[in-house]
């Protein structure tokens, strides 16, 4: 006999499992179905070396998630389910420049601040940062809420009152301006861009993207206030506390059952059919899935639809691709500048200069010559996630293009995209460049594992070309207009359908920002008809 519950949560990402727990808190009955065989998405810890070194195969760090709403409303219950976190009251990323120059970001932006040359910069830095603070609730509320929804307009209401028309118009040209602009019209020297323009990669953005100038003063106050919380044990346990408590609250769970399509019933969506069942939905289907799945694949082509959606959905742009590299070390590696040894994150990267060059390379389909390096050294904050006395490496690559036409170097052979050989070749050309600043690592390498854009498409169908963050980031395809410019909401134009994911507002990101909205939105539409 058919299953029925109050609502299917289709993919078990972050946001899927956000939206699954919420709901059934409230009451709801709920089946959380997922195509692969373990819940987490881009949330695993593996021994993809050797044995006896965690790592984190995708996505590590959590500022976004412990920052966010989600968290605000699950965190206790996760906390009592085992989730643990660490941390760092000191130094918390930094950026090495090719020629060796170092620029450290303390939590205590004071600190952060003296170590910049120039006294107006120093001055411009802390001005910068207060009024982001000043502004917080109104630019978090309209970066992490409903776009479209009278919130959105209670907020900027919010903003003209404290910072008139003038300013307001100033945080609007922020939105409009790219990381490396605002740097240069901000600051005379060039430690904030060192610093925080590859951060932007994060955000799915490249140093010279509209958009920067605005998440360029929010991701920095973002790491002061909240440093990179580290998951104890490797992110899977977060993913473990997410299961023990949808355990609790009763929710189906089921892996390994791809949902083939959505059922519509008298215009509404009303299920799924995932393998050969089928689970029927009185209130609600959410798809954490991208456009081009939902309303390509899932969503039966005679449903009607807007016009425009089809067509919107079709055209949907992915981002450049990833690629992670995994290094299990003898020792912890001998930095040239000693305080490298202790942070958890550090880019290998010229700022806006290099990083800009090597996303322009990517985008053209090139190996980038030098490409932007994200070092993760995790074991210093979760010593136990490697043997006593050794250390591990989590590396990130964000502009690498899917399908390699060339090598910017001259010197890869990239016929057949990526392989082995390639692959190799790629490798040793990053932990080279990370070499440069600590000699010694070549000889502390024990094993290295590559996680290349082709693994991430194949692993996650939402990686699509290898893009981890669901569609690209520029500003065409955010905030108003994600994901698509006729269907912006989580609520989508099909009744009882609703889109959550990393392909949706506020995009990228572990935060569980689209799930929490979409719950949130269905538990008081299902409250206010109680009262009525």
């Amino acid at each position: 006999m058919p299953r029925t519950v109050d609502a299917v949560v289709v993919g078990s990402g972050v946001n899927g499992l956000v939206a699954a727990t919420e709901l059934a808190k409230e009451g709801w009955s709920v089946a959380l179905v997922e195509g692969g065989e373990r819940l987490g998405g881009f949330l695993a810890t593996e021994e993809r070396t050797v044995p006896g070194f965690l790592h984190d195969t995708y996505a590590s760090w959590q500022p976004l998630f412990v920052s966010g709403a989600a968290y605000a409303a699950l965190g206790e219950d996760l906390h009592r389910h085992g989730l643990e976190f660490r941390n760092t009251d000191g130094f918390v990323t930094g950026t090495v420049a090719d020629d060796g120059r170092t620029v450290l970001a303390h939590r205590d932006a004071v600190v952060t601040a003296e170590a910049f040359a120039r006294a107006e910069d120093r001055a411009a830095y802390l001005a910068m940062l207060r009024r982001f603070l000043d502004n917080a609730d109104a630019i978090g509320g309209m970066l992490g809420g409903e776009p479209r929804s009278p919130g959105m307009l209670k907020n900027i209401a919010k903003m003209l009152r404290r910072e008139r028309f003038t300013g307001t118009e100033a945080w609007l040209r922020a939105a409009l301006t790219s990381g490396r602009s605002y740097c240069r019209s901000t600051f005379r020297g060039d430690e904030a861009d060192l610093l925080w323009t590859p951060w932007l990669l994060h955000t799915g953005l490249c140093p010279d993207h509209a958009g920067g100038g605005l998440l360029l003063p929010v991701v920095a106050s973002s790491l002061h206030g909240f440093g990179l919380p580290l998951v104890a044990g490797g992110v899977r346990n977060l993913v473990r506390a997410f299961e023990t408590l949808l355990a609790e609250m009763g929710v189906d769970v089921r892996t390994g059952q791809p949902v083939r399509r959505l059922v519509v019933t008298g215009g509404r969506v009303t299920g799924v059919v995932s393998g050969d069942e089928t689970i029927h939905a009185r209130r609600a289907v959410l798809a954490s899935v991208t456009p081009t799945a939902l309303y390509g694949e899932l969503l039966p082509q005679d449903v009607p639809l807007p016009p425009a959606v089809r067509g919107q959905a079709r055209r949907f742009r992915y981002g450049r691709a990833a690629m992670q590299i995994h290094v299990a070390l003898s020792a912890p590696p001998g930095w040239r500048d000693d305080r490298l040894a202790g942070l958890p994150v550090l880019h290998l990267s010229d700022g806006s200069a290099s990083t800009g060059i090597a996303c322009a390379e990517a985008e053209a389909g090139l190996l980038p010559r030098r490409p932007t390096v994200v070092v993760g050294q995790q074991y210093v904050l979760d010593p136990p996630r490697v043997p006593q006395g050794a250390a591990a490496l989590w590396i990130q690559l964000q502009e690498v293009p899917y399908a390699p036409s060339g090598d910017a170097a001259g010197e890869l052979d990239v016929t057949g995209g990526w392989t082995k050989s390639l692959t190799e070749g790629y490798v040793d050309r990053v932990l080279e460049r990370i070499a440069r600043h600590a000699p010694d690592l070549p000889g502390k390498v024990v094993a290295w594992d590559a996680v290349t854009p082709r693994d991430l498409a194949a692993y996650n169908p939402n990686a699509v070309a290898g893009d981890p963050y669901g569609g690209s980031a520029e500003l065409d395809q955010s905030l108003l207009w994600r994901p698509l410019p006729s269907a912006p909401r989580h609520a989508t134009p099909v009744p009882g359908l609703w889109h959550i994911g990393s392909s949706t507002h506020p995009g990228p990101g572990l935060g569980g920002g689209s799930g929490h909205l979409a719950a949130q939105q269905l538990v008081r539409s299902a409250r206010r008809r109680v009262r009525r």
